[in-house]
Order: C-alpha cells, then structure tokens, then sequence
C-alpha cells in the first residue's frame, strides 16, 4: 500500500489561495461521496469472500478461497486510506471537518510515525486502525451491515492484536534494552490487551460458543469493574493482574510463558514498592493481600506448567514449594483460616528466601516481611541489650529465624 507523507499546512491567504479554498470546499463533498461508495463496494466484495472462505471445508477449495479473501482485504484497506488521504486530510485542512474526522486523522498519523521504527508493529496497528474506522462508521450508520461486519471484524482484530502482542514478546528478548525501554513495552503489552477485551472480546464471546470464552468469565466480570471510577496505583497493578490471567487463556502463543513470567516479576516489584511506600495500615493491609494473589497466581498458576527451568537448581527448589503448597492446600476444606494463614506465610517465606540474595537492592520490603513473619508466629525478636560509648543502656530488637 502506498503510503504518502503529509502535513496540514495554513492555507494561503492571497485571493487566488481564498479562490482555491473555496473550490475545494465546494468539491470535498464529491470526493467524500465516491470514496464512500468505493469502500462500500470493497466491503461487501471483502464480506462475501470472507463468508465463502469460513464456510468452505475442502482444503484444497478453502486455499484458494483465502487467496481471494487476502485479495480483497488488501483493496478494502487501500480504499478506506484513500479516503483518509483525498477526504478527511482536506477536510481538517480546510477547516470543515468534525471532531471524529480530526481526531482520527490524529491517530492516523500516531500509526504512521511507527513506521521508521516499528515496522511489524506499524504494519498491525495501521489495519487494525484503517478497520477500527470503518466499523465505527458503520456501528453509526448501518444497522443491517453491523451485524454481517462484526464477524469479520472480530476475526480479524484477532489476529492482528495477536500479532502486536507477539511483536512486543520479540522485542523483550533484546537484552541490550534499557530498563526504562523494558517499561514501556510492560505498559503496550497492557494497554493492548485492555483494547483487546473492551473492543473485541465482547463481540467474540456474543458471536462465538468456543469453552474458552466460559473459562475465562470471572476474571472478565472482575476486568469490567475496573472500568467504572478512578483506580488507585493498588487498583491498577490488580487490574493488569486479571489482564495477565485473561492472557494465559486467549494470547498463550502469541504471549509466551517467558514473556507471562517477565509480566508477572515485573507486578511483583511494582507491588512490594507500593507495600513499602504506603503509610496507611489499611491500604498497606489491601497491596499486601494484593501480593499474596499475585504470588499465588504467579506460582500456581503460571510456574507450575513451566516445562523447561535455565537453572535446574531452580527446578528442584520450586518442587519443594509445590509439595509443601500441596500439604497446605489439604486443610482448606476442612480448616480455611489456618490454610490461609499456612499459604501467607509459606509465600512470604518464599518470596524472602529468593529476595536475600539481594538484600541491599531489597532491604525496605525484607523488613517488612520479616516483621510479618514475627506477627504471624513464625520468627521472634530477642531483646539486646548493650551500651553505648557514654554507658547509656539501649535496647535493639533482633529477629530470630
């Protein structure tokens, strides 16, 4: 698809430049009405290829099939960023356009900008942008399309977020990137998956009768009550929790483990700095049961399918925090206070064992859980007394394993 570099100058303001301003302004409905209709024929072209492909089940016919689907796809999105080049680029210009058609142009132009850097990702993101406008018209316009385009739409948008996803998967494997680089791709692989379940998945779930989508219903239900109000920094790390355990599900290729496990370290962090910066009892009570899911989540449900360990040291330690997860996990039925408190202070201990090897870099949160495991029962403090160089008697707590 050719692509052309534009930017929306001032017009002239000599009379020729008025003159010249004025004819477009009479000409831009024209060009609006035949590009629409362009890309209304596409579409229908694109819809009814990609009907006869789902529906085919000969392989050798449904080849062929996805060839003229692939075909038709490829003149249905040059039609819609000709539209956006000849339509609403003039339009901003000249100073008639809407809100909606300025603000896409906007977006346009934040895809195009990836091009010089991102190229896989530039190349995702401008399909799913060029199809994201068209549906939106639609969704505006045409009721008795919507239904017909929304099947192709989900489809679609799947792969294509599946393909952001794996892109950002790729570039973490760079270990020449800078810690802050390492953020930001954290924060795409979020954003993307939370435009993911409000944009598509609604529609997958209403279209498709797949049990993955009934696997997944609580943590969407729990996902939906994010929307709604203003989150803390508690709320936020727990809401790209429920993402992550929403991913396992629907992204498990295109978001491998390796990746799923770096996600998951990366909360961690986040959250044992929230428990060692908040003041307040109560909050630091809240990010510390916050702590104890994700460690939960991250040993259970995610280390626990881990096939290959780089370290088989590391094997062997998390099968010993697996039976003893197991021994504790046989109270819960019978006794489910003492099993919570055995699993709190078996993630404590755990999380500790692995931060002592870098105490300095941890010593806030080593604290904390140390005088965790005094008030849960499982360490001591033994009063010292000694004197100081003026012969003062002090007192300083020491904490016994």
């Amino acid at each position: 698809m050719a692509e052309k570099s534009l930017r929306v100058l001032q017009a002239n303001q000599t009379f020729f430049g008025k003159l010249t301003s004025t004819i477009t302004k009479i000409l831009i409905p024209t060009k609006v009405g035949i590009n629409g209709m362009l890309i209304a024929v596409k579409r229908n072209n694109l819809l009814k290829a990609f009907e006869n492909y789902e529906e085919e089940e000969d392989t050798n016919k449904k080849e062929i099939l996805s060839k003229k689907y692939e075909d038709m796809y490829g003149l249905y999105l040059e039609a819609i960023d000709k539209y956006i080049m000849d339509s609403i680029y003039k339009k901003v210009k000249n100073d008639t356009a809407t809100e909606f058609e300025k603000d896409a142009l906007s977006k346009y132009y934040s895809v195009i900008h990836l091009k010089e850097t991102q190229y896989l990702e530039y190349k995702y993101r401008k399909q799913k942008f060029l199809i994201e406008l068209d549906y939106e018209s639609i969704n505006q316009n045409k009721e008795k399309l919507i239904a017909k385009y929304k099947n192709f739409y989900a489809s679609k948008m799947e792969v294509l977020y599946k393909g952001i996803l794996k892109n950002y998967s790729i570039q973490l494997s760079d270990n020449n990137m800078s810690k802050e680089e390492k953020n930001s791709i954290y924060d795409n692989i979020f954003d993307t998956l939370e435009e993911y379940i409000i944009q598509v998945l609604p529609i997958k779930i209403e279209n498709s009768k797949e049990s993955i989508y009934s696997e997944i219903t609580d943590d969407y239900e729990k996902f939906n009550k994010f929307l709604a109000g203003k989150l803390d920094y508690r709320d936020i790390i727990d809401k790209k929790l429920t993402l992550l355990g929403i991913s396992r599900k629907l992204f498990t290729h295109s978001l491998p483990l390796v990746v799923a496990e770096q996600c998951y370290i990366k909360l961690l962090k986040d959250t044992r700095e929230l428990i060692v910066n908040t003041k307040a009892i109560n909050k630091q009570k809240e990010a510390e049961q916050m702590l104890i899911n994700l460690i939960e989540d991250y040993n259970i449900k995610l280390l626990s399918t881990k096939i290959y360990w780089d370290k088989p040291a590391s094997r062997e330690e998390y099968k010993k925090f697996w039976a003893e997860y197991n021994q504790i996990k046989r109270i819960e039925s019978t006794n489910p206070e003492e099993y919570q408190k055995q699993k709190e202070i078996l993630f404590i201990k755990n999380d500790l064992k692995a931060l002592l090897k870098y105490e300095e870099k941890y010593k806030e949160i080593i604290k904390y859980y140390r005088n965790k495991l005094v008030e849960l029962g499982v360490m001591r403090c033994i009063p010292n007394k000694y004197k100081t160089i003026n012969g003062k008697l002090e007192k300083k707590k020491i904490i016994a394993k």
